[in-house]
C-alpha cells in the first residue's frame, strides 16, 4: 500500500520518531532495575514503548506482580534518563527538513504523545522547534491513551481536521495500532521495534526515516492535480 491521497493534517508521535530518546529511556530502565535488584528483560521493556503510563502501569504490574513499586521505578528511570539526556541534541533525522516542507503547504501538524507535557516542551525547546506544531495531545489528555485511538482522534479534533484526512507517523506498534483504529492513513518509521506483518497490514507504509516521508508526499504532491497550491 502506499498514500493515495495528500494529507489534510500530520499527526506526529515524539519518542522514537522526532527524538532518538528511546535507546536512552532502554538504557535508563536496565541501569535502574539493576539498581532496584529486579531483572527487566528487553521483550517486557520493548513491550511498553508507546504505551501510555496507565497502560504501562499494567503491563509491569502484570509481569511483575500486584507489590511491584511501578513509581519507585520510573523515578529511578527518570533519574538516569536526564543523566544520559544531559548536554546532547537527541533529534531524529529528517524532523526539519519534513517541518519546514509541511510549513511550505501550510499542512497543520500536530503531537499525539505518551509523555507529559513537560517532557515535550523540554524536547522542543532544546532543539529549536518550540511553536513548530500546532496542537500537543500528551499523557493525561485523554481518559484513553495508546494503543487507543483517543490521542490520535483528539489530536485531530484540536486541529479541526477530520481523523481520514490525517496522516500519522509513528515508529511502536502500539502507536500504529492507535493510529490506525483512528481511521488515519498511518506509516511507520521503525526505531527499536521492526513491524510484524500484522501491523504492515495497518499502515499504508513503513518508512526508513522521516527524509522517506518527506519524499512521498512530495511525490504524491507532484503527481497530484492542482496540489502544487498552498493552502
Amino acid at each position: 500500500m502506499s498514500l493515495s491521497r495528500m494529507p489534510d493534517a500530520v499527526v506526529f508521535d515524539m519518542d522514537g520518531l522526532l527524538f532518538d530518546t528511546e535507546a536512552m529511556v532502554r538504557e535508563a530502565a536496565g541501569t535502574a532495575a539493576s539498581r532496584l535488584r529486579f531483572d527487566m528483560p528487553d521483550t517486557v521493556f520493548l513491550s511498553l514503548i508507546g504505551l501510555s503510563s496507565d497502560e504501562g502501569r499494567k503491563r509491569l504490574m502484570d509481569h511483575y506482580g500486584a507489590s511491584f513499586d511501578c513509581d519507585a521505578f520510573w523515578r529511578a528511570v527518570d533519574e538516569d534518563f536526564h543523566r544520559l539526556l544531559h548536554g546532547r541534541r537527541f533529534l531524529k533525522t529528517g524532523v526539519v527538513e519534513l517541518l519546514d516542507w509541511l510549513d511550505e503547504r501550510n499542512l497543520p501538524r500536530a503531537i499525539a504523545t505518551s509523555s507529559g507535557h513537560t517532557h515535550v516542551q523540554r524536547n522542543l525547546a532544546i532543539h529549536d522547534l518550540s511553536g513548530r506544531f500546532h496542537a500537543v495531545v500528551a499523557d493525561g489528555d485523554c481518559e484513553f491513551g495508546k494503543p487507543n485511538p483517543h490521542p490520535f482522534l483528539a489530536a485531530a479534533e484540536r486541529l479541526g481536521v477530520a481523523a481520514a484526512a490525517c496522516l500519522a507517523l509513528e515508529d511502536s506498534p502500539n502507536g500504529v495500532r492507535a493510529a490506525s483504529a483512528a481511521g488515519m492513513m498511518t506509516i511507520m518509521v521503525p526505531d527499536l521495534i521492526q513491524p510484524t506483518e500484522d501491523i504492515r497490514g495497518r499502515c499504508v507504509h513503513v518508512a526508513r526515516d522521516l527524509h522517506e516521508v518527506r519524499d512521498l508526499l512530495m511525490q504524491l504532491a507532484a503527481d497530484t492535480p492542482g496540489s502544487g497550491m498552498q493552502r
